[in-house]
């Protein structure tokens, strides 16, 4: 999954992004409201952890304008300011919850957890499944009939934007920016190679599920 930070003091959100890569998230960082917005106004990220103290445009503000603009993915508020009246601003204007500094690592990322369970069959907060082919994120391996494999952690975000999304074509565009950004030069024969690789080692675990491809469009696992 793929998680925006937007977060003005930048060793803690150079940390947040480092803790949520380690734990298999996809992290963009950006420094001030302006830019966080016009990132974020693409949709294409899972999750957003917004401070509300920002330059140039304050996290209230962006947060507004997300919603305005339609933009549904889930806001996580993290803040210095503990005071109910921010919590309760925060909240009405679109967040969905809302974390004060300092905090405990593992509450932030359980609190992730909670707001970017998707589409597929989630048995727990580490495990995705589609017809007997589970995705483990804290091994970061593809497991089936008691046999494991593990991935390295292209794969693994490849493997799990098709298992949240089974039978959906998911177009080579939506992958690269996804998994490498919009401003990559990533060409579509890196995510053949990825493609070719997930298919040898869904086959190594012998699960009843292949990833077919919808020829000049994407793929799709099935």
């Amino acid at each position: 999954m793929k998680i925006l930070v937007i977060e003005d003091e930048v060793q803690l959100a150079d940390a947040l992004s480092e803790l949520l890569r380690r734990n298999m998230y996809s992290v963009d960082t950006f420094y001030n409201g302006v830019d966080g917005l016009d990132n974020a106004l693409t949709g294409l990220y899972d999750c957003i952890i917004l401070d509300i103290m920002l330059p140039k445009m304050n996290g209230i503000e962006v947060l507004k304008n997300l919603r305005s603009e339609k933009i549904n993915t889930p806001v996580l508020l993290l803040t210095a300011k503990s005071e109910i009246d921010d919590k309760i601003n925060g909240l009405d204007c679109g967040a969905d919850d809302y974390l004060t500094k300092p905090f405990i690592t593992g509450e932030l990322l359980a609190r992730v957890r909670a707001m970017t369970r998707r589409k597929g069959e989630i048995i727990d907060e580490n495990r995705l499944e589609y017809k007997g082919l589970e995705l483990h994120r804290n091994t970061c391996s593809i497991s089936c009939n008691g046999e494991d494999v593990k991935l390295s952690l292209k794969e693994y975000n490849v493997m799990e934007m098709l298992i949240a999304n089974p039978h959906q074509i998911l177009p080579k565009e939506r992958i690269i920016e996804k998994i490498w950004g919009s401003e990559s030069d990533v060409e579509y024969n890196n995510i053949e190679v990825y493609i070719s690789f997930l298919r040898k080692k869904i086959n190594a675990v012998s699960a009843p599920v292949q990833i077919k491809t919808a020829r000049g469009i994407g793929y799709f696992l099935e």
